[in-house]
């Protein structure tokens, strides 16, 4: 997939969202660039972005890449790093921790809202040019958001001289976010899938299950499929070389089970309202 900036995106990474620091994170990570993977995602609020780091090191020296070039990095910015100064610091620290002269996609967390700020506008409207400045400098590649609705992108709109690339969200069979997809994609923003199985809660769902009988495959497939089919960016998390396999897998569904998907009531995950989370 290609981003605005003609910069190119793989469209499926390597989530580590609770994969704990230290070998567990930097072995997962090594066998997820060993099955095929060219996209990995972190956060400093993840807690293991030295291991993510580590763990495309290895892949390196193992000669299973070639060059830092040959991986895309994700990384984002904590929510108690938000203003212009702050975002600095806290992209020095991912870089640090990464061991990284660059990363290729930086994310604010989570927008400010009315629960934390007074002017929670403002306080995007400033980690936004920490943003814009970092990426002009050329240590980021590509600047992004997550978990923002459209009308924290409206308010960015009011001060920003380059609009986000993406916009990584919850997403997945049973929470759509339609209104956002289509938003994203009016304005040329990548849409981003985390949490694409539900955190889980999609793995035992009856009509799931069925079409996966269909297509003699598993439920992961078929969900996965349906938001590449959807042209979304997917990252799903797994520590088990077997499921990182099985999740890069990509099936064709006919149409009436891509509309009987998109029609399912709403299954699992978090829908946290980043208007009204407090964190």
């Amino acid at each position: 997939m290609i981003l605005r900036n003609g910069r190119d995106i793989p469209d499926i990474g390597f989530g580590t969202w609770n994969i704990p620091y230290g070998e567990v994170c930097e072995e997962a990570v090594f066998e997820a660039i060993k099955a095929g993977y060219r996209h990995i995602d972190t956060a400093g609020a993840y807690g293991n972005e030295r291991s993510v780091g580590l763990g495309v090191k290895a892949a390196l020296r193992e000669g299973i890449i070639k060059d830092r070039s040959d991986i895309f990095i994700t990384s984002k910015l904590w929510n108690t790093n938000r203003n212009y100064n702050k975002a600095f610091k806290g992209f020095e620290k991912s870089v640090r921790n990464l061991d990284l002269d660059y990363i290729d996609l930086y994310l604010i967390h989570w927008p400010a809202n009315s629960k934390k700020y007074k002017n929670p506008s403002e306080v995007n409207r400033e980690t936004w040019r920490a943003f814009q400045e970092l990426y002009e400098s050329g240590r980021v590649k590509a600047i992004g958001v997550s978990n923002f609705l459209p009308h924290h992108i409206e308010e960015l709109k009011v001060t920003a001289g380059i609009l986000p690339m993406v916009n990584q969200i919850e997403l997945h069979v049973g929470y759509m976010q339609e209104e956002v997809v289509r938003y994203n994609k009016a304005n040329d923003i990548v849409t981003e899938a985390y949490s694409p199985l539900g955190t889980g809660a999609l793995l035992d769902n009856e009509t799931l299950l069925k079409t996966a009988e269909k297509y003699e495959t598993t439920v992961s497939v078929i969900c996965l499929s349906f938001l590449r089919e959807k042209g979304i960016i997917i990252l799903p998390k797994t520590v088990s070389p077997k499921k990182m396999k099985e999740n890069l897998r990509f099936i064709k569904l006919e149409e009436e089970d891509l509309s009987l998907l998109e029609a399912l009531p709403y299954i699992g995950g978090h829908a946290h309202n980043p208007d009204e989370v407090e964190f």
